[in-house]
């Protein structure tokens, strides 16, 4: 199913979401991010997907949310965002995420960027949160995520500065996992989701969870979850299929249970 703003593709077990809105340099305007939400939990009850690799176009991944939306909203207005809502449901998507970024990830774009579990991006791209610089702060987990993912000097300058930083700085500072040229970026992304998507998907499931709650709660409580999860699955089909495929030399077939 494609739709105007979110162009959709499956290969195997991965589907490739391309925001499409090139008159806006891809905002993500509330349609916009409604429609993104839509195919993502469309995918997120799709047994037959694995993994979802999120794309924009060659010289912006995203560049913002949609300013003109911004605008026209008073004190009123942002009370009753339904923004913040799509953010929290796009957050509780249960399968692996990526981010294949070329070109620009502003504001709301560099916020999508960060809240997939992996990113892969060309050397052309450039993240930044450039609110501060039209009177705002980032909205959409931009301050919360930044801070947990670059360390708190870097998220300090980039924030109270509004500039961005390229690839490479991007890398360093741990926003990114690989930086590619431009033309591979997505194919990159691609081959990842290709080898996650093979695991058995409630390791999977358990897995992204465990790493998820790392960056929101203490240690103990941290590898007190892990256990519970690691427990769990010695009760899975999927648990049996894996150990006695290593032993039988021998690829595995999970089935989810």
């Amino acid at each position: 199913m494609e739709t105007p703003w979110i162009l959709r593709e499956q290969h195997q077990r991965v589907v490739t979401l391309r925001l499409h809105r090139p008159e806006a340099r891809n905002a993500l305007s509330t349609p916009c991010l409604e429609q993104l939400v839509y195919q993502l939990e469309q995918a997120d009850a799709d047994a037959e997907v694995g993994a979802v690799v999120i794309t924009g176009a060659a010289r912006f991944f995203a560049a913002g949310a949609d300013l003109r939306e911004l605008q026209q909203q008073d004190v009123a207005a942002a009370l009753l965002d339904r923004r913040p809502v799509l953010w929290q449901r796009l957050a509780q998507f249960s399968k692996p995420l990526l981010a294949a970024v070329n070109g620009y990830a502003l504001g709301a774009g560099c916020e999508l960027a960060l809240a997939c579990d992996i990113v892969i991006c060309g050397e052309s791209a450039r993240f930044g949160l450039p609110e501060i610089t039209l009177g705002l702060i980032p909205g959409a987990g931009g301050t919360q995520r930044l801070i947990r993912c670059v360390g708190k000097s870097r998220a300090y300058q980039m924030v109270l500065t509004g500039e961005a930083i390229d690839a490479r700085s991007a890398q360093q500072a741990g926003l990114v996992s690989e930086v590619c040229v431009d033309a591979l970026t997505l194919e990159r992304s691609q081959q990842i989701a290709q080898r996650i998507s093979q695991q058995a998907p409630l390791a999977l499931r358990a897995a992204k969870q465990a790493l998820k709650q790392a960056q929101e709660i203490g240690l103990s409580q941290g590898l007190q979850m892990e256990r519970q999860q690691f427990v769990t699955l010695a009760a899975t089909d999927d648990r049996r299929e894996g150990i006695a495929a290593f032993f039988d030399k021998r690829t595995p077939h999970y089935t989810g249970r």
